[in-house]
């Protein structure tokens, strides 16, 4: 791919492109990293963008593949020498004064579901992200992590299920 072309593709679908490293990687500084590499492992390839096949399920695919390989440079460097993070966000909302209850609660929920969502299997978890987050249909899902189209939708129900699941056996009613 040249340059004009990865341009044009920016112009025409980054924005997916960016929403589904955000989720995938939920981080805005890894997400934007992975975004990054997306595009320039596109640039560096010697492939010819078919417009007519869907050249966006190519760009899912390949945020993907950086993401797993990602992934497990980290479990692998994890088991090493493990490291955390301070959650600032959390710090200031408490500090906050309007509606702290409420406000705690709903990101309290939202923080479970992804937690309950990043310890998903992998074949769950890049199908809901894929189908909810990133808009994408079944048919370009099973195109992106190269599945069938059936395989997609039983992994988008059990995924539903384990999360509907994990939620309820954390506390959390409907």
């Amino acid at each position: 791919m040249n340059a004009r072309e990865i341009e044009t593709c920016i112009d025409a679908f980054g924005t997916d492109i960016y929403r589904f490293c955000l989720k995938l990687c939920a981080d805005q500084a890894d997400a934007e990293d992975l975004y990054q590499q997306t595009f320039l492992k596109a640039l560096e390839t010697e492939w010819t963008l078919d417009w007519e096949n869907n050249p966006k399920a190519l760009f899912f695919s390949l945020a993907h593949n950086l993401w797993k390989s990602d992934r497990r440079k980290w479990a692998r460097r994890n088991t090493i020498a493990p490291c955390s993070n301070l959650d600032d966000e959390m710090e200031r909302m408490l500090r906050s004064e309007e509606n702290v209850e409420e406000r705690y609660f709903q990101k309290e929920l939202v923080e479970q579901v992804r937690r309950i969502i990043q310890t998903l299997p992998e074949k769950f978890q890049v199908p809901l992200i894929l189908f909810y987050l990133s808009d994408c249909s079944i048919e370009q899902i099973a195109v992106i992590i190269k599945k069938p189209p059936g395989t997609v939708k039983s992994r988008l129900f059990k995924g539903r299920k384990l999360i509907k699941k994990r939620l309820e056996d954390a506390g959390y009613e409907r």
